[in-house]
C-alpha cells in the first residue's frame, strides 16, 4: 500500500524518522512538505501517535495525467464519503508543493457539481496553502468529512485522502498537563522527544533498556514510555530533576493505562552514571544533555570549551554501559554568533548520517558537513544538532 507522509517543520528530520521507523528504502521525498512510502498497511491513527514529526498520513488513491481529471477523481472520493453517512458533507482540498492555482476555485465548482446531485456540502479553506491539522481535525475531515491531498511527482498528479492528522491536542497535554515542568531549565518539547526515540531505531520496546543520563524533568523517558518501552534508565545531578521525571512518569503510567514500566533514577552526573550499572547493559541512550547558558550575555567560546569538555567526558562513560552496536541519539548545541560548533572526542563512537544514501544528497534538505540535522527556530541564540553517535565493536553495522 502506498501512503503520502505530510512532513514537520524540519522535513530532514521528519525523513529521518520515518526511516528510522520504516526503512529509507521505502520512502521517496516528493518534495519538501511531502513523502511517499510504500509499504505494508499501517493502522494510520496509531501509527501517527508515535511519529513526531509527520503532520498526516494520507493513502495515495490516484496518480492523474493532468490537472483535469482532478475533478474528477476528487468528486468520486467526496460522493462516496457523502453515501455513508448523513447530513452535510465537509470536504477540502490541500496542494503540497508547486504547480497548483486557484484550488478554491476548484474547490467551488466541485461544491456546484454536489448541489446537482442534491448533496448537501460544505467546502473548508484556509489562509495556507493546504489545511493545517487543527483545521482538519476541527472540521473532521479525516473523519465525517474528507481531505484531498494533491502534489505533483514525475509528470503526475497524486492525489491522496487524509487518514490522520497529528493529536496536537494530546502533545499539547501531555506538555503543559504534566504535573511537574520547569521552563525555567528548559524543556524538550514532546514531538522531537518522540522524533529522537525513534531514531533509535530500537524495534524490540519491550526487552530493550534505554538510557536519559540528562534527564531533567523526564520528557524523554515520559514519551518512550508512551511508545512502548517497559525498561528505563534516568539520571541527572539534581535531585529535583529525579523527583520531577519520577512524578511525571507515574502521572504518564496513570494517566494513560500503561501497563507497568520498569524504571531506575540515579541522582549522579552523566559522568558518574557508570558506577551505576553493568557494562554493557544499555540498548541505547537518549538525550538532550546541559545545553550551555541560554539567558543573559553568554561567552561563547568559553562555553563551547566547557561543554566539549562535559560531552567528551560523559560519552566516556556511556561507552562503557552501551551495547556494542548500541546508538547515542543526542543533541549538541550550535551558537549562531560566531558559528560555533563542538567537536568533543568521540573515541569508540562514529557520527551516524541520519539519513540513508537515497535521501541524504537532496541538497534542500540542509544537513550539515558531518550530515547531521539543524532542528532551529529564527529567533533562537542556540540551536539544536541532531546527532546519532554509533558505539564501535561486533555488531556495530558498517555505514
Amino acid at each position: 500500500m502506498k501512503y503520502l507522509f505530510a512532513l514537520g517543520n524540519n522535513p530532514a528530520l521528519s525523513l529521518a524518522e520515518l526511516s528510522a521507523v520504516f526503512g529509507g528504502e521505502k520512502i521517496t521525498l516528493i518534495n519538501n512538505d511531502l513523502a511517499l512510502l510504500d509499504m505494508e498497511k499501517i493502522d494510520p491513527g496509531k501509527t501517527i501517535k508515535t511519529l513526531g514529526g509527520t503532520i498526516k498520513i494520507a493513502s495515495l488513491e490516484k496518480k492523474l495525467s493532468d490537472h483535469s481529471q482532478i475533478k474528477t477523481e476528487a468528486l468520486k472520493l467526496i460522493k462516496q464519503k457523502a453515501s455513508a453517512r448523513e447530513g452535510k458533507i465537509k470536504y477540502g482540498l490541500s496542494p503540497y508543493g508547486k504547480g497548483f492555482k486557484n484550488i478554491n476555485k476548484l474547490g467551488l465548482e466541485i461544491k456546484k457539481d454536489l448541489k446537482r446531485e442534491n448533496i448537501n456540502s460544505r467546502l473548508v479553506t484556509s489562509k495556507e496553502k493546504n489545511l493545517s491539522s487543527v483545521v482538519v481535525e476541527t472540521n473532521k475531515l479525516a473523519g465525517s468529512g474528507i481531505e484531498i491531498i494533491l502534489s505533483k511527482h514525475q509528470n503526475k498528479i497524486l492525489l491522496g485522502k487524509t487518514l490522520a492528522v497529528q493529536p496536537f491536542k494530546e502533545l499539547s497535554f501531555r506538555d503543559y498537563g504534566r504535573p511537574a515542568r520547569d521552563s525555567h531549565s528548559g524543556m524538550l518539547p514532546p514531538k522531537l522527544a518522540q522524533i529522537l526515540i525513534n531514531l533509535a531505531g530500537l524495534r524490540d520496546k519491550k526487552n530493550s533498556v534505554l538510557l536519559d543520563p540528562f534527564c531533567g524533568s523526564g520528557t524523554i523517558l515520559t514519551e518512550a514510555a508512551l511508545t512502548g518501552y517497559k525498561n528505563l534508565i534516568g539520571s541527572d545531578s539534581s535531585t529535583k530533576a529525579i523527583r520531577d521525571t519520577e512524578e511525571n512518569l507515574n502521572w504518564t503510567e496513570k494517566k494513560f493505562n500503561l501497563s507497568k514500566v520498569n524504571f531506575q533514577l540515579f541522582p549522579v552526573r552523566a559522568e558518574e552514571i557508570a558506577g551505576k550499572l553493568k557494562n554493557a547493559s544499555v540498548d541505547s541512550i537518549v538525550t538532550e544533555p546541559y545545553l550551555g547558558p541560554q539567558r543573559g550575555k553568554i561567552n561563547f567560546p568559553e562555553t563551547v570549551l566547557e561543554l566539549e569538555k562535559l560531552y567528551s567526558q560523559s560519552l566516556n562513560e556511556l561507552g562503557k554501559i552501551l551495547k556494542p552496536g548500541g546508538k547515542i541519539v543526542m543533541v549538541w548545541p550550535i551558537f549562531q554568533k560566531g558559528g560555533l560548533t563542538l567537536r568533543p572526542e568521540l573515541k569508540n563512537f562514529k557520527i551516524k548520517s541520519a539519513l540513508p544514501e537515497n535521501l541524504k544528497k537532496n541538497p534542500s534538505l540542509n544537513l550539515t558537513q558531518r550530515n547531521t540535522i539543524i532542528y532551529k527556530r529564527p529567533d533562537q541564540k542556540v540551536w539544536r544538532e541532531i546527532l546519532i553517535l554509533q558505539k564501535g565493536g561486533e555488531n556495530a553495522k558498517k555505514e
